[in-house]
């Protein structure tokens, strides 16, 4: 497969504004998205791109802000009307609620529907079978089959090896000094990317550990994070955290880290962002553990239309630093005693595979021996 990068800056050279209005523009490097309009429908309702949400808002600042970001430059940039879709009973939506999404995009003359997360699956199952005409780009997915075990090929299921951008923040993290750690994921330990997040990023702090030769300790918790969602009780554990010492800790989780900025900004202490860089969210954020969600619904939606749907249709396409998919914003993060040049020695060798990250996340952390992490 072609390298993401490679794709994308074909995709962004020439910017061509929707019929809609509202096309994004570059500011200070970075890509204004807001100045997309959030729905673009033709005239007679109907839109040729939809995107269903994951649990949690659309503007979460995270997971599903970052995949619709990227259907709406690509949209924009390719005179495309769209629509956003966020299943009902929010974080408590069924599949059934799911599914009813998909239909209404499909109803409404969607050739593309974007999913995201892995909750999807069973109503993707069905939706794709009820509707082979149109494509589906199921984001932190896999390939799935209908009711008779027939791979749908017109779902693109997308992953990302979370564990790699994890495994950069856990070491810069230490690098930079800091040696109480801690971890707080969404979906009550059941959700693949987020583990994979979490597991990558105590590898990532056990090598720093060794490599410095000192002991780290890691608060590692999927507690209060089932809904990816901020709350009250949530805050207070990431609180007591602070105050019994943690210096810094990676959320992990959608709209979870409204919480985390609070209870760090109480602290005057320090949060790694997820998925997207989250910079500009809290002062408090030193870094950001981020995959490239914005660019991989571009690169699926960009097969689609150049006729090129084959090469994703039921097959996993997983993405990773080989890809330049995962990693760390460097133009925006706040370390000072890690420096760019040290992690861009390290990222390659990730992207070469000298360094080894495992990605299969036990059920309970614990249970495996670090050399100098901790985990409590």
């Amino acid at each position: 497969m072609k390298k993401l990068l490679a794709v994308l800056l074909i995709l962004v050279m020439v910017f061509t504004f929707a019929a809609c209005g509202g096309g994004g523009t570059e500011v200070s490097g970075d890509f204004d998205y807001d100045a997309i309009s959030d729905n673009c429908e033709s005239a007679d309702g109907t839109y040729q791109l939809a995107f269903v949400t994951d649990v949690g808002q659309l503007k979460d600042k995270s997971f599903n802000q970052g995949t619709w970001e990227g259907l709406k430059r690509y949209a924009s940039e390719n005179d495309k009307t769209y629509k956003y879709y966020q299943p009902a009973n929010a974080n408590e939506a069924t599949d059934d609620d799911r599914y009813d999404a998909m239909k209404l995009a499909c109803d409404s003359g969607a050739e593309v529907v974007v999913c995201a997360g892995f909750m999807q699956e069973t109503a993707l199952k069905k939706a794709a079978a009820e509707f082979p005409d149109v494509k589906f780009v199921f984001i932190d997915g896999y390939p799935v089959n209908d009711a008779n075990g027939k791979n749908l090929t017109n779902v693109a299921p997308i992953s990302f090896q979370e564990e790699q951008s994890g495994y950069l923040a856990g070491y810069a993290a230490v690098m930079e000094g800091y040696t109480k750690l801690g971890f707080s994921g969404g979906g009550g330990g059941t959700n693949p990317a987020c583990m994979r997040f979490g597991y990558g990023f105590v590898q990532g702090a056990d090598a720093a550990a060794v490599e410095k030769d000192v002991d780290v300790e890691v608060n590692y918790s999927w507690e209060y994070g089932a809904a990816f969602s901020p709350s009250t009780d949530l805050q207070a554990m990431l609180s007591g955290w602070y105050q019994a010492g943690t210096e810094c800790i990676f959320v992990c989780g959608g709209n979870m880290c409204q919480s985390a900025f609070a209870a760090a900004s109480a602290a005057d202490a320090a949060v790694i962002g997820v998925d997207v860089d989250q910079s500009g969210e809290s002062d408090t954020v030193i870094t950001s553990a981020t995959k490239g969600l914005r660019e991989a619904t571009m690169f699926a939606l960009d097969k689609f239309y150049t006729e090129a749907w084959d090469e994703i249709g039921g097959v996993s396409t997983v993405l990773g630093a080989a890809d330049d998919a995962v990693g760390l914003p460097t133009a925006t993060w706040s370390l000072q005693n890690y420096t760019v040049e040290q992690y861009g020695e390290l990222y390659d060798k990730v992207k070469n595979g000298e360094v080894q990250i495992k990605a299969d996340a036990p059920a309970d952390v614990k249970t495996v021996d670090f050399e100098r992490v901790t985990i409590k």
